[in-house]
């Protein structure tokens, strides 16, 4: 029996040339030369050529060839080749070629389509190169954050997805319903239990989904997406910049190292990855906002939130990403700790992506006096009976403490160079999409 190899096995070199191999996959496409047919074969972790030779092929893997399709399912053995004009530099020297499944009428050919109709085959389309690269830098993405994390001590820490209160607003909240008629909430973030886990184990970080029924339909806005958001106990601001910006350099090496057949599938220029480097530039809001009085066309003034064009402007001023900090209380939620050197404006940062890519990462202090808590709970007129739990992390031995939020699609579409977050998930869920 041959041994069952994968094409990054190939491509990795863990296999020599001469060797005898079966690989399995689906047709991704194939063409004739004379009497030379070619066989490009995908498997998930790669794609290869292979060629069949007349008298080295048998006569019924011809015979096969004749009738694939465009992802027919096959298992395909020969000996393996160096060819430098091949994809990856190897072929696969044909012997025998098995059809597993039938493929008729794939939807999705080398022509062009429209985002709505590969929107609605996601299921397909995700096999495409350029989605597959894609995913599989989001996937190392994800690896390497919780990496990141456990080599730093942090504990993985579970946060619900139904809640029964508002984290950060009440008016972009999922309402469902619960059991005995009570209403529950899809998380919008777990932040306020991953600040329990870091009273806890002194740092602990949340990773999962998070909803959000703001109704957006800007490129960098999911109503469903993934967060990873570390807290750590007696952190300031300082430090949770210092966090962040390590984290986001640990990435994108790891991007580098790991994915680089990916991103030249992008044709992502990586010479700008490689530049992304600790530390990065920080710059206060009232700088900020200095700025975009002067250069912003949308009328900026003093005060204002930041919109994405505004993002895009401050973000242009280094090739690095740039945090922004000391951001007004206004515009921070609830739990935001004050300044206590400025009233009126938040130990707050966000973290702002070159090349027009936005906030990847927002953090903060948290307000952690129960006093001063609760009363910014009234404030924003929460309930604060559903509160009392996050009270409690006052009332029970309490410290400064911070922490951020990193979404897993904003930052795997910048370091990917996609344009838009929605391919940046396996199946987006959007304003007006709600399947496959």
């Amino acid at each position: 029996m041959l041994p069952k190899i994968y094409v990054e096995d190939i491509f990795n070199q863990k296999c020599a040339e001469g060797d005898s191999v079966e690989l399995k996959g689906w047709v991704y496409n194939k063409r004739s030369s004379g009497k030379v047919k070619f066989l490009l074969v995908r498997d998930g972790t790669g794609t290869i050529q292979g060629v069949l030779f007349k008298g080295e092929a048998s006569e019924n893997a011809f015979s096969v060839f004749e009738g694939l399709n465009q992802e027919t399912s096959v298992v395909v053995t020969g000996k393996l080749a160096k060819a430098p004009k091949a994809p990856g530099g190897w072929e696969l020297q044909v012997s025998s070629v098995e059809q597993v499944g039938a493929s008729v009428d794939y939807p999705i050919t080398p022509k062009e389509h429209g985002p709505a109709f590969l929107l609605d085959h996601r299921h397909l389309w995700i096999r495409s190169k350029r989605q597959h690269a894609i995913l599989r830098i989001r996937s190392e993405v994800v690896r390497a954050s919780r990496e990141f994390f456990d080599q730093q001590g942090f504990v993985g820490f579970d946060a619900p997805i139904f809640t029964p209160n508002a984290c950060e607003g009440t008016t972009d909240l999922f309402e469902v319903d619960y059991f005995d008629e009570a209403k529950a909430y899809l998380s919008q973030s777990g932040q306020l239990y991953g600040e329990a886990g870091a009273f806890a184990f002194g740092k602990a970080y949340v990773f999962g989904p998070t909803f959000r029924a703001e109704k957006s339909k800007t490129r960098r806005h999911l109503t469903e997406f993934w967060m990873l958001e570390p807290e750590v106990a007696y952190m300031n601001i300082e430090e949770t910049m210092s966090l962040a910006e390590r984290m986001i350099t640990h990435i994108v090496d790891s991007v580098l190292k790991n994915r680089a057949r990916e991103l030249e599938t992008l044709e992502r220029d990586v010479e700008i990855l490689k530049k992304i480097k600790a530390p990065f530039a920080r710059m206060s809001y009232d700088e900020a906002s200095d700025i975009l009085v002067k250069e912003s066309k949308d009328g900026f003034k003093a005060g204002d939130s930041f919109g994405g064009g505004d993002e895009t402007i401050l973000a242009s001023k280094n090739s690095a990403p740039t945090f922004i900090y000391g951001f007004p209380m206004n515009q921070k939620p609830f739990y935001t700790k004050e300044d206590p050197a400025r009233p009126g404006y938040s130990l707050s940062c966000d973290l702002l992506a070159p090349e027009g890519y936005g906030e990847i990462i927002g953090g903060a202090q948290r307000e952690d006096d129960e006093v001063k808590l609760l009363q910014k709970i009234k404030e924003h007129d929460l309930d604060e009976k559903v509160f009392s739990w996050y009270l409690d992390l006052r009332r029970f031995g309490s410290v400064p403490h911070a922490g951020f939020g990193v979404g897993i699609e904003r930052c795997t579409a910048w370091i990917s160079g996609v344009p838009h977050v929605r391919e940046c998930i396996p199946f987006p869920r959007m304003l007006n999409r709600l399947s496959p």
